[in-house]
C-alpha cells in the first residue's frame, strides 16, 4: 500500500509539472523552475520524469511548443512563420526551420502545405500517465442538431488531413462559419480497437439550410434528439480518451442506463489554436435510451 501511495503521489507531481509546462509555454521553463513546481531536487527531477513520460523534460518542452506550431501553421494560414517561430521560442525563422526539420522531417512551409500527420503523432506517443477522474455526469436532453458532416474514413492520425479540407468548405461555402456555428465530432469507432482502414470519424458543424453539392464532399446530416450521459472536458483532445472508457466501462454498468444505437459524440465548445490547448472545452455525449 505504502509503494502504491508514493506511485500515486509521484504521478501527481509529473502531471503538475507537465501542466505547468502546457500553461506556460512561454514563461521561462528551466529545470530549476520546474523542479520547484514538482517538489523535487533537480536530480531527482530528471529521473522521474523520465520515467513517468519516457522522455527527457527539455524534449518535452520542445515538443509541446512544436506541438502548438504545428497546429498554428496548418489550421492559421495567416499567421506568419516568422510569428509562429518567435511565439514558440526561437530567436529566428532560421533556428525555428532547423528545429522543425529536424523533428518532423519537413520543413515548416513544406508542413503547412502537406503535414505528414502520420509520422508527426509517433512524436506524440509518450507514456499515458492516469489522472485521477473528479467526474461530473449529467443526463441532459439533446436537441436535435441538423449538422454539415465531412465523413473521416481512415487512419486516425490522418484526421487532421479532413479537418482541413472541412475547414476549406467552411470557408468557400460560409454556410457553419466557425466563430458562429457549433462544431461537433461522432465517433463510430474505437481506434484502439478499428482497424485503421476502417475507422469511421464525422467532422461536423452545425446549418441552418440545406447543403449544396460541393467539391469536399460536404454532406447534410442530423444528430438525433435524445437524453445523453454528459461530461465536460478540460485540456487536450487525445486525454478525453480515459474519460469516455469510464463512461462506457464504469459509469454506464452502474447506472442501470442502456445505450442508443447512435454514436458517442462531442461538441468542441471552443477550438485549437484559437485559444492554448489546457483552455479547450469539450462536452462528451453518451446517447443513452
Amino acid at each position: 500500500m505504502v509503494n502504491e501511495l508514493a506511485v500515486a503521489s509521484y504521478a501527481k507531481k509529473i502531471i503538475k509539472v507537465c501542466d505547468y509546462i502546457s500553461e506556460n509555454l512561454h514563461a521561462d521553463l528551466s529545470v530549476e523552475k520546474l523542479s520547484r513546481v514538482a517538489s523535487f531536487s533537480k536530480h531527482h527531477f530528471h529521473r522521474q520524469f523520465y520515467e513517468y513520460t519516457g522522455v527527457n523534460v527539455s524534449r518535452f518542452i520542445m515538443l509541446m511548443r512544436l506541438k502548438r506550431a504545428s497546429f498554428q501553421l496548418v489550421f492559421n494560414k495567416s499567421y506568419r512563420v516568422i510569428d509562429i517561430a518567435l511565439d514558440a521560442g526561437y530567436e529566428n525563422p532560421e533556428s525555428f526551420t532547423r528545429a522543425f526539420k529536424n523533428l518532423f522531417k519537413q520543413t515548416p512551409t513544406q508542413f503547412r502545405q502537406k503535414p505528414e500527420w502520420e509520422s508527426w503523432y509517433r512524436h506524440y506517443q509518450f507514456t499515458r500517465i492516469e489522472r485521477e477522474l473528479n467526474l461530473n455526469i449529467e443526463i441532459v436532453e439533446f436537441t436535435e442538431t441538423k449538422v454539415a458532416v465531412l465523413e473521416h474514413r481512415g487512419a486516425p492520425e490522418l484526421i487532421n488531413d479532413s479537418v482541413s479540407t472541412f475547414i476549406d468548405w467552411r470557408t468557400e461555402s460560409r454556410l457553419s462559419p466557425v466563430v458562429s456555428s457549433a462544431t461537433y465530432g461522432l465517433a463510430y469507432d474505437d481506434p484502439a480497437t478499428t482497424k485503421p482502414q476502417d475507422f469511421r470519424f464525422d467532422i461536423c458543424g452545425t446549418i441552418s439550410g440545406d447543403v449544396p453539392e460541393n467539391t469536399q464532399g460536404v454532406v447534410a446530416k442530423c444528430i438525433p434528439a435524445a437524453r445523453c450521459a454528459q461530461l465536460r472536458h478540460h485540456g487536450a483532445h487525445e486525454e478525453m480518451e480515459e474519460k469516455v472508457r469510464y463512461l462506457y466501462g464504469v459509469w454506464l454498468p452502474a447506472s442501470g442506463e442502456e445505450l442508443r444505437d447512435f454514436p458517442c459524440f462531442f461538441h468542441y465548445v471552443n477550438l485549437f489554436p484559437y485559444v492554448a490547448e489546457h483552455e479547450l472545452v469539450t462536452d462528451i455525449y453518451l446517447p443513452l435510451k
